[in-house]
């Protein structure tokens, strides 16, 4: 993943099958879908791939239990099965994990134990293993720091975990492979139109601020919480169709959440279902389901929303957090597709959708994570009726993104790349420069850095230490302490100033801060 050479490709090409707006999950699952039919596939970001909504997920692949008690036997039926399909596509980085629901009656008990078994059913040849039920004693074993005041026992389930960030990077790489060009930080920034179509994509490079005209037969808008935008831009009378709900996690150490097992809190007084979840060494709290009238690319969690979580892990765990022991918050925007529906945002359906402009344009919003790989399905589908590109079938179902690497590595956690792992590893070892950390309470090293920077096309120090690696999402003040050694490395990459440098690290703090509860 060369930028410069993909951004060459806009000199080159001028006419495609299908252009993508929007780098997240539906964004990047399309473009593969799409280069892997064969058409000619170009997606464009404006800014890092999963900048928004994508990085902020809470990292698992899940049907959604809660989706069970609303009914929707649908959603939770296809999002199983997309469960299973990329944990088969994609095993480097998905894993399975064992979740605990701690109940306090009998009724409860039975309740969650018929719920959790008709989840083994939908699940159909997909499942992870069956729903057990555990006693006080065996709980307390499997959630050592559950409060067991008034515990009748669990019920236990398994469902599926992932890298939200290194998917995407995965998709990238695979859809290029496909000889999709995919860039980021480039912004559409005007349509050509003659009466209702669309002739020409203007597409901005946000770094040299250079225009190209991109022709294409199909275009689909997969830009998530800004959908509303992109549909402004084509039409100046369109009205809005997403009400966005914000959600946000707290991380923290794991030192608070004994054991490998995840807490499922089923009910809280909103109605959603809270996890506590260990990942990449931590643990990750969430989330919550606040509506929000003004979206930003840069939502920060509210204050409410932080005691919210707080207040619920406490209640439900012997160690007690406060605001001081939270080593990181994010927060994310939900594209809800408004129906009219009345009350909480957690009440609007989480089904994707799929509106063709008057113009042409596919625009699909909504849907969740586990399901990117069958939204992009299906809006691919529709491009290619619409820009009449000829049928072509889907093989994304059983087409591998990226797996473990062929043979054991000294550093595990280096499986994350997948196939590239030995190549990074043996980079690693080429010198004793490449082998410094690049802090102290971490195993990433100069070199793993120096690889990332030359082959994933990180453009900022947020690239590399929000989304490339996860520190800004573990631990953000140790992400601040690390900005300087990756800001030198990005800096020597691409020959920039010292000028160049100094902006990056206000840019890289300014956005840090979101991440750090005052």
């Amino acid at each position: 993943m060369q930028r410069a050479e993909l951004i060459q490709q806009l000199h080159q090409n001028t006419t495609w099958d299908i252009v993508i707006i929007g780098g997240g999950a539906t964004g990047l699952g399309a473009a593969l879908d799409a280069s892997s039919r064969g058409y000619k596939t170009l997606l464009v970001e404006k800014a890092d791939f999963g900048k928004g909504t994508s990085s902020k997920s809470t990292k698992l692949v899940h049907g959604g239990v809660r989706y069970l008690a609303q009914g929707n036997y649908k959603l939770v039926k296809e999002a199983l099965k997309e469960r299973g399909l990329l944990l088969q596509n994609a095993a480097n980085i998905t894993n399975i994990q064992p979740f605990v629901l701690p109940v306090f009656s009998y009724w409860q008990m039975f309740y969650y134990t018929i719920g959790l078994k008709l989840y083994d059913v939908l699940s159909g040849k997909w499942s992870l293993g069956k729903t057990k039920i555990l006693g006080k004693k065996a709980t307390i074993k499997a959630l050592p720091n559950i409060n067991s005041l008034k515990l009748v026992g669990s019920v236990v389930y398994n469902d599926g975990q992932f890298n939200d960030t290194r998917l995407l990077i995965d998709l990238a790489k695979k859809a290029i492979s496909y000889k999709a060009c995919i860039i980021n930080y480039a912004e559409v920034v005007a349509f050509d139109k003659k009466e209702d179509t669309i002739q020409n994509v203007i597409v901005k490079d946000v770094f040299t601020n250079q225009k190209y005209t991109i022709k294409s037969k199909a275009i689909i808008n997969a830009t998530g919480v800004f959908t509303d935008n992109l549909m402004k831009l084509d039409d100046e009378l369109h009205q809005p169709i997403i009400s966005a709900s914000q959600g946000i996690h707290l991380v923290v150490s794991a030192s608070f959440f004994g054991g490998s097992n995840a807490l499922i809190i089923p009910k809280t007084n909103d109605g959603r279902v809270l996890f506590a979840v260990p990942w990449n060494q931590v643990v990750v709290l969430g989330t919550t389901d606040t509506p929000i009238h003004q979206i930003s690319e840069n939502p920060t969690a509210l204050h409410q929303e932080i005691q919210f979580i707080i207040d619920h892990f406490n209640e439900y765990c012997n160690t007690t957090i406060s605001r001081n022991d939270v080593l990181a918050v994010f927060a994310g925007l939900r594209p809800l597709v408004n129906k009219k529906s009345k009350g909480h945002t957690a009440l609007i359906s989480r089904d994707h959708s799929i509106i063709i402009s008057k113009s042409g344009i596919v625009n699909i919003t909504g849907g969740k994570w586990t399901t990117y790989r069958k939204m992009a399905q299906d809006a691919v589908d529709n491009a290619a009726f619409i820009g009449l590109l000829g049928k072509k079938k889907c093989i994304t179902e059983q087409l591998i993104i990226n797996q473990l690497p062929t043979k054991p590595l000294n550093n595990h956690l280096l499986n994350i790349y997948g196939v590239y792992a030995l190549e990074v590893e043996a980079f690693i070892n080429q010198s004793p420069l490449h082998q410094q950390k690049i802090h102290k309470n971490t195993d990433i090293t100069v070199g793993e850095i120096i690889w990332i920077i030359n082959n994933e096309m990180p453009q900022t120090i947020e690239d590399v230490l929000a989304r490339r690696t996860r520190v800004l999402f573990t631990n953000a003040s140790m992400a601040l302490e690390m900005a300087p050694i990756v800001g030198d490395l990005l800096k020597n990459h691409f020959n920039e100033s010292d000028g160049w440098l100094n902006k990056q690290l206000d840019d890289f703090k300014l956005v840090a801060s979101s991440y750090i509860i005052n």
